[in-house]
């Protein structure tokens, strides 16, 4: 029997169990609680967090670069490509883990990549990373050498992942047009830069599963693998030859004449508006696009840090502006074909209208009259001529018979108010008077200097979009560089297809003025002589525009834009050079300079093409032939072939039955009339010669001095003549002075050299 003392000590120790089990009940209910709160905050609202925390600790990324598209020209030759390159990075995180010594590694990568030593132990310090860069896109020859000594020495935190690299195998052809990229493959100018989303491409991943320490987890294979997707290429209008014709003729042109500034030059196919070539010289390499001209180095000497920064940045947007589509300039003489276009199509001149030009005309508006660019005048003219004598007293005058509003609404019908709407990053604008301004009856000084090309400013593209409507049945097209984006499968992703804008002229005026035009480079006073091509019907309009508010009194650009053929137009062309140097004596003329480069260009592109030559009876006696080989021929056998059409004469050294050798080599190409020697049995002399000066020379003048050098000529630009004293040498393809081969054939330029028939201005 239990005492009450016991009962109560009982019940007492009953009492603290319930009130310990209840406190133990009570404290996890709260604990269970807390855990609620807890696991609900990591599962339910953090759930995303602590998944991201956990993937970004257990999941490895790689990113597989996507290859940018191919750029092709229109005859599917690559001007710009990517290939596999790799880049070399580090892993602090690893070198940590692994135990591994960061000089020696840094050592090794220094010697092997040529980066810094003391850069390299820098990125060692940030301990917890996972990637540090140490070079990009390297060449094959080099990763496989940083791949030898990671090997070699089993060193686990140097990795090489692959990449891609642009190239351009043609280095600066067509620069401006393709643009390039920067170092993470993304287009910065051009083709690169306006196509930008259908030539990227979508970078591709690899994931794999591991562990906190980045090793792969144990009994885990895992990797998620995601395809790049490259990128779509581009199918250019340009044509890398027609492109290479008009790059060596600018060139060409630019040295001859001493161009300061440089100079532009667009083909264009009339009919449809696409770009056959586009230039801006100086030119760069799209594979070094950073790298400036020699030219602007010498701008940049004693300049040093900001101002060096600012002025080699400046140097380069420079070099990179496509000037062609974006800088604006006073077209001058060139724009009298769109006076000469309205008047025609208003019915306001015609074959039998009449000018008188006395050097100078009165015009409502101006204090002083305007003056022709001939001094004292160009007499009574008729239409023909007075185009052929780009005369700006006549076109005043056909001006102001057109009226300022009828002139205005013509502009913009012929797009001189607007973009081109060209697929090219970086047009400009046209600068042109407001129309309340213009058409003021009180001022007609505006409508007088429009009507041959001064006191407003348009493009280079504008200016040739423009003259081609004129000479395509009077119908403006939309310019485009891209005919069509394709996938790798060759399906059409985007495709640009020639876009009538509107109708300006008709088409019976549009012949008219091709039929005018033509006389200006086949006529026989007329300014555009030396862009003339014997066998190819070719009409055009010269421009010497003054640089007003931009630069010396003796500052201009000398422009010429030409059609052909004029009985079918195919192909437009416009040179512009920008500051010919006037210490150089050579007279500063558009017709001078820039016709005959325009001319060059038609020679070459118009015979790449294709088309049929037609020679007239004076021109056959001084064409270009080609030599045929005739080595190893019996000697008759040699002379008769020589002498079939009468292209060559033939004079035979040694007393062999056979041919043994011949000058000019087969496969020449010389002028007509040319003395073909063979040898028979005599060995050809093997010696040097020296090229004399041929400037100025008349082309018989030429011909000889080269024929007693041993030397033979070859001719471009205005037929040769063997009569004329004013066809002359205006450039030779081999400097004077010149050491080559006994043989050698050097290309004369000829050009009329009577100045009395170039503008000035205007």
């Amino acid at each position: 029997m239990v005492s009450k003392k016991g009962k109560a000590a009982q019940k007492a120790n009953t009492e603290i169990l319930r009130r310990t089990l209840s406190l133990m009940i009570v404290c996890g209910i709260l604990a269970f609680i807390v855990l609620g709160v807890h696991l609900y905050k990591i599962q339910i609202r953090d759930h995303d967090y602590y998944e991201q925390r956990a993937i970004e600790q257990q999941l490895r990324e790689t990113t597989i670069n996507a290859s940018r598209g191919t750029i092709y020209d229109r005859n599917m030759k690559i001007l710009a490509m990517s290939a596999s390159v790799e880049t070399v990075f580090i892993s602090p995180a690893e070198l940590r883990m692994y135990n591994e010594d960061p000089e020696f590694i840094s050592r090794g990568l220094s010697e092997i990549l040529g980066v810094d030593y003391d850069s390299l132990m820098k990125k060692w310090e940030d301990t917890h990373s996972w990637y540090k860069t140490v070079a990009v896109k390297i060449e094959k020859d080099l990763a496989d050498e940083v791949r030898a000594f990671k090997n070699e020495h089993n060193i686990k935190s140097i990795h090489l992942e692959v990449d891609t690299k642009r190239y351009y195998p043609y280095s600066s052809l067509a620069a401006h047009i393709i643009g390039f990229v920067g170092t993470d493959n993304t287009g910065l100018y051009g083709i690169e830069a306006g196509y930008e989303d259908l030539l990227k491409g979508t970078s591709g991943r690899i994931i794999r599963a591991t562990t906190s320490n980045g090793t792969d987890m144990l009994y885990t294979k895992f990797e998620n693998y995601i395809d790049a997707k490259d990128g779509n290429n581009a199918i250019l209008t340009i044509d890398a030859n027609i492109q290479y014709y008009l790059e060596k003729h600018l060139q060409q042109a630019i040295d001859d004449y001493a161009i300061r500034n440089g100079g532009m030059g667009i083909v264009m196919k009339i009919k449809t508006g696409e770009i056959l070539a586009m230039a801006t010289l100086e030119n760069f390499d799209l594979n070094n696009y950073q790298e400036i001209s020699e030219e602007a180095k010498e701008r940049l000497k004693g300049l040093t840090g900001d101002e060096y920064l600012k002025g080699l940045a400046q140097a380069q947007i420079n070099q990179w502006r496509n000037r062609a589509i974006s800088d604006t300039y006073e077209p001058g003489s060139t724009f009298k074909i769109f006076t000469l276009a309205i008047a025609l199509e208003e019915g306001l001149v015609n074959d039998n209208s009449t000018f008188f030009c006395g050097g100078t005309i009165d015009v409502i508006g101006r204090d002083t009259p305007i003056h022709c660019w001939k001094y004292g005048g160009h007499g009574s003219q008729n239409l023909a001529e007075a185009v052929q004598h780009s005369c700006n007293v006549a076109f005043v005058n056909i001006g102001l018979k057109i009226g300022a509003e009828t002139f205005y609404e013509y502009m913009e019908a012929l797009g001189f108010f607007d973009k081109t709407e060209i697929d090219l990053i970086g047009e400009g604008s046209s600068l042109w008077w407001d129309r309340g301004i213009f058409t003021n009856p009180k001022n007609l000084s505006q409508l007088a200097a429009a009507s041959f090309g001064q006191t407003f400013n348009i493009t280079p593209l504008q200016l040739i979009t423009a003259v081609s409507a004129v000479a395509n049945d009077g119908k403006l097209m939309r310019p485009y560089v891209v005919s069509k984006v394709v996938d790798s499968d060759g399906n059409v992703i985007k495709a640009n297809e020639p876009k009538v804008v509107r109708q300006v002229i008709s088409e019976e005026t549009s012949r008219k003025v091709c039929e005018i035009l033509e006389t200006v480079v086949d006529g026989g006073a007329s300014t555009g002589r030396n862009a003339y091509v014997a066998g190819y019907r070719i009409g055009g309009k010269t421009a010497t525009s003054e640089k007003v508010g931009q630069g010396a009194d003796d500052d201009y650009i000398v422009s010429f834009v030409g059609i052909a053929p004029t009985d079918d137009p195919e192909i437009a062309v416009l040179i512009l050079l920008d500051s010919p140097d006037p210490s150089t004596g050579i007279y500063i003329s558009g017709g001078i300079m820039a016709a005959p480069a325009v001319g060059r260009v038609f020679a070459d592109v118009l015979t790449y093409l294709g088309v049929k030559t037609v020679y007239k009876d004076e021109e056959l006696a001084t064409i270009n032939v080609t030599v045929p080989n005739v080595k190893n021929m019996g000697v008759e056998e040699a002379k008769a072939e020589l002498q079939k059409d009468k292209n060559f004469t033939v004079r035979v050294v040694g007393n062999g039955d056979t041919v043994t050798d011949q000058v000019p080599a087969a496969n020449a190409t010389v002028t007509k009339g040319t003395e073909v020697i063979i040898y028979a049995g005599e060995p050809k002399p093997n010696v040097m010669v020296t090229v004399p000066n041929l400037y100025g020379k008349t082309y018989v003048q030429a011909k000889s001095a080269l024929e007693a050098a041993g030397l033979y000529i070859r001719t471009a630009g205005v037929a040769a003549s063997t009569t004329s004293d004013t066809i002359v040498v205006s450039a030779q393809s081999i400097t004077q002075g010149s050491e080559v081969p006994f043989g050698t054939v050097v290309e004369v330029t000829l050009f009329e050299s009577d100045t009395s028939l170039m503008e000035t201005r205007g």
